[in-house]
This record gives C-alpha cells, sequence and structure tokens, in this order.
C-alpha cells in the first residue's frame, strides 16, 4: 500500500497546533480557482520545470530515457508531451529547476522519516499532518500512517476538504485527533463556482464527524469576488455544531503562480488580495456570532 507523495515539511506551524511535519498527498477532487498547491490536484506523477533555475548544464539531457529534454542555442527545451514522469531528470538536476511530485511510500516507509522530530511534537503541542490535494482520497493509506502514529503517541491532524466518502472519514475517525476542515462556502452556487463541485457532501460530512464527537478546526480561505459575502452564512452554520475548537479564516495570497507556469497549467489564481482590514472584519463578524477565531 503506498500513496503519491507531493512534500513532506517539517517544521510546519501553519498545519494545526505546534511544530508539525505535514505529509502533502496527491489527487484532489476540488478544482479550487485560487489553489496554491497546484502540484498536488492531478493523482499521477508531475514533473514541474522551473525555466529561470536552470543552469543549463545538460544532466536532465542525459538522464532523460525519452529524450524529453533537449539543449540548443535558444535554450533548455522540455517536451512534456514525451515526458514518462519517471523522474530519473530531477536525480541529477544541479539547480532545483526541476521538481517531482508524486513519488511513491509506504506508511511503513514513512513513519521513522514523521518520528525523527518526536521531541519538537512534544515539547510544542505538535504532530503530524496529513494534508494534500485532498489526503482521504487514499484512505486506506492515512488509516494506517494514522494508526502507526497513534501507536507511536504521536498526536496526528487531518486536512481535508470534506468532499469525501463516508467511508473514508470512517476509516480514519479511531486513529484523528483533529480534523482541519475547510469551509469555501455555504450557498451551493457559490461553491460550484469556487471549486468546481457542490458542497452538500462536504456540509453532510462536517454535522458527521461533529456528531460522532470529532475535534474540528475550521479553515475559511478568504478569497475577495469569491466568497467573501460567505462568511457570515458560514458563520450561522458553524454556530449549530458542538465539536469546533476553532476557526481560521485564510487571507487568500497569489504566491503559486510560479508553480502554475513550472507545470504548465492554466494559471487560475484571482487578481486581487484580501486587505488586512477585510480579513479582520471577517474575524469580527465570526467572534460576533459567539465563535472561537484565532489568527
Amino acid at each position: 500500500m503506498n500513496a503519491p507523495i507531493v512534500e513532506i515539511k517539517r517544521f510546519a506551524v501553519h498545519d494545526g497546533d505546534g511544530i508539525r511535519t505535514t505529509v502533502f498527498l496527491k489527487g484532489c477532487p476540488l478544482k479550487c480557482v485560487w489553489c496554491h498547491n497546484p502540484e498536488s490536484i492531478e493523482r499521477k506523477p508531475a514533473l514541474a520545470f522551473y525555466r529561470d533555475k536552470c543552469i543549463f548544464c545538460g544532466a536532465c539531457v542525459s538522464a532523460c530515457p525519452v529524450g524529453a529534454h533537449r539543449l540548443s542555442a535558444e535554450g533548455h527545451a522540455f517536451d512534456r508531451a514525451l515526458c514518462t514522469r519517471c523522474g530519473a531528470c530531477e536525480k541529477v538536476c544541479l539547480s532545483d529547476a526541476l521538481k517531482f511530485y508524486g513519488r511513491g511510500m509506504t506508511p511503513e516507509a514513512l513513519l521513522p522519516l514523521l518520528l525523527e522530530d518526536r521531541d519538537f511534537y512534544e515539547t510544542s503541542g505538535g504532530g503530524v499532518t496529513i494534508s494534500g490535494g485532498e489526503c482521504l482520497t487514499h484512505p486506506e493509506f492515512c488509516s494506517e500512517l494514522l494508526r502507526l502514529l497513534k501507536a507511536e503517541g504521536i498526536s496526528s491532524a487531518v486536512d481535508t476538504c470534506g468532499f469525501v466518502s463516508r467511508a473514508a472519514l470512517d476509516a480514519v475517525l479511531p486513529y484523528t485527533d483533529v480534523f482541519l476542515y475547510d469551509m469555501k462556502a455555504f450557498d451551493e452556487a457559490t461553491h460550484i463556482r469556487c471549486t468546481g463541485q457542490s458542497n452538500r457532501v462536504i456540509l453532510d460530512n462536517l454535522r458527521y464527524l461533529d456528531e460522532k464527537g470529532a475535534q474540528i478546526e475550521i479553515r475559511i480561505p478568504f478569497v475577495p469576488g469569491y466568497n467573501t459575502e460567505e462568511i457570515a452564512p458560514i458563520g450561522a452554520f458553524l454556530s449549530t455544531l458542538s465539536h469546533v475548537t476553532k476557526i481560521r479564516v485564510l487571507p487568500y495570497h497569489n504566491y503559486a503562480g510560479s508553480k502554475y507556469a513550472a507545470l504548465d497549467m492554466e494559471n487560475t489564481l484571482p487578481p486581487t488580495l484580501p486587505t488586512d482590514k477585510e480579513a479582520e472584519a471577517a474575524r469580527t463578524l465570526l467572534r460576533g456570532m459567539g465563535l472561537t477565531v484565532t489568527e
């Protein structure tokens, strides 16, 4: 049993409480217009080419078994149509111009890496977060990894968009200490516009986790022109739940533009960023509804 890994990020401080190691898995059922992890959307492995980092050493040309890389007087040409996504070129790249996303790992192989920072977890109240993409598109992998972490006494969090099967939630519920649950919109039409999917399953799954007594931290991406009018409806819905421990309003940023270019993907990132005043007004609104909101 393995899953495609996008990244293993150590000393993460925005993916749950304390110092954490976050494991990002590939594959997501949503297509959020503001997605800042485009490399994690597709389930299959992907190769990113950051042209500005290339030093034209030619190592990738020699390593590629299908001739997808070519050097000429015009520069470094990468033929994505030829690429078989084997990752051989990334292993020899001297300048980090090539980044391979999606090498498969088993829970057993991953566990020792995650245990290396046990001392930091214990002293900071942190642990391990499984994220994505949508990590619960790999429910068996997540369940086994979380089981192994629980056996080691490591606190765990599952970062989910909620657009998953009930069976996937049931698979991880016994081993998960906290769910980091995204709320992008309450209005269904708005959610479809923002993500390409209805939010009915997402709302139903959130109610289900709440009924099961799961600890839940809500994360609301705040994106001008898309969901800023959704804060009050989201807050009204969350007020009906019993196990939401905190809410974070996450101001949208557009730092991921270079990733879209490196992956030859259409850049859908909205141009308008929220101001600090707008984000704080959203937090104030939620606090006024009796909800616990943290930075």
